[in-house]
């Protein structure tokens, strides 16, 4: 779902250039999903190769990342680990979404609607098992690292950046922030463009920097008044948050009750549209498990790897030659920069 609270957040414009030789963590699942949803024919079918099996998942993360990579940008991905128990709910609203999508997209099939068919397709998609392993497997071969997250990617990779072992997270979702991550790329994309959802439309981007310290400064709170602000809202353990509080309203309860949490949730009736406690809501977030095991070294790109995963569902032998040779010349290059500097 992603907590509402961009609209508050001071950020800035930047360049895909400004962002070489920095590390920028991706949460794997919300960039699969994306692709899913997102790289589809007209009328709304995912690519499929030869056999049947969908490969959006795989055509979008080889294209994107390879390009990513090709500005100097050290990607690494994040998995998802146990979600927390107060996540089924907002995981049970996103199964019923998902079954009312099907059910709109085949009225829109025996209606012939290519409109309709592209527009509630989308809202379909699944990420199965296997799609996850054939994307660690990619990525693998692409020689980046993966960490597996014990709970809530976001959260991992919050932490990690918090610590200064990456540059920021690239993401759309502001829950990074409500997690503790200190800096934010959104729109994280070298074409310039996004996918307007559910639409065959496209609007023009370009990559945003928001950084946490200067945003609580703006905005004249803490990190745990951050989290209060996003429960009043809504969050994947809270969804919907209470109803007819937005952004502005909620962060003006926040200063209003600055610290005083338990009185602010009774007095805007959390219970009615809560039927967890808020403290619950709260820790849970708060103290969303993170781990230490992760390894964050980049190693070469397997060429025969990436050839037996990807010619395997139909890809083109000569792309992703190119691709790897782009991919060899620019460390090449690289390598040559740094050993320039000792002379």
């Amino acid at each position: 779902m992603g907590v509402k609270i961009f609209d508050l957040l001071p950020s800035k414009e930047i360049e895909i250039k400004d962002l070489n030789g920095k590390i920028i963590l991706l949460d794997a699942s919300l960039v699969l999903y994306q692709f899913l949803s997102t790289i589809r024919q007209r009328d709304g079918t995912p690519l499929k190769d030869s056999k049947g099996n969908i490969t959006s998942h795989l055509v979008g993360l080889f294209s994107r990342t390879t390009n990513l990579m090709q500005q100097g940008i050290k990607v690494a991905f994040v998995f998802d680990g146990k979600s927390p128990e107060l996540k089924k709910k907002e995981q049970e609203r996103r199964w019923n979404l998902k079954q009312e999508a099907i059910k709109k997209y085949e009225e829109a099939l025996a209606a012939k609607d290519v409109e309709g068919m592209a527009k509630y397709s989308s809202r379909t998609s699944k990420l199965t098992p296997e799609m996850i392993s054939e994307a660690k497997e990619l990525i693998s071969a692409l020689g980046l690292p993966i960490i597996q997250a014990p709970s809530e990617a976001e959260a991992q990779a919050s932490y990690m950046v918090s610590k200064g072992h990456a540059f920021a997270i690239g993401t759309q979702d502001a829950d990074s922030f409500m997690f503790g991550a200190s800096r934010l790329i959104k729109n994280l994309t070298i074409s310039g463009k996004r996918k307007v959802p559910g639409k065959l439309s496209y609007v023009s981007i370009k990559p945003e920097l928001i950084e946490l310290p200067s945003a609580l400064n703006v905005l004249g709170i803490d990190k745990e008044q951050l989290i209060s602000l996003c429960m009043l809202i809504g969050t994947d353990f809270n969804p919907g948050g209470i109803k007819g509080i937005g952004p502005k309203n909620a962060l003006k309860y926040v200063k209003q009750y600055e610290k005083d949490f338990d009185q602010m949730f009774k007095d805007l009736n959390w219970d009615e549209f809560c039927e967890f406690s808020w403290n619950e809501v709260y820790y849970t977030i708060k103290k969303i498990p993170v781990s230490d095991d992760y390894n964050l070294e980049w190693q070469e790109i397997d060429l025969d790897k990436l050839k037996s995963i990807l010619l395997s569902h139909d890809f083109s032998e000569e792309r992703i030659n190119v691709t790897a040779e782009k991919l060899q010349k620019n460390n090449k290059d690289k390598q040559q920069k740094s050993l320039n500097k000792w002379f």
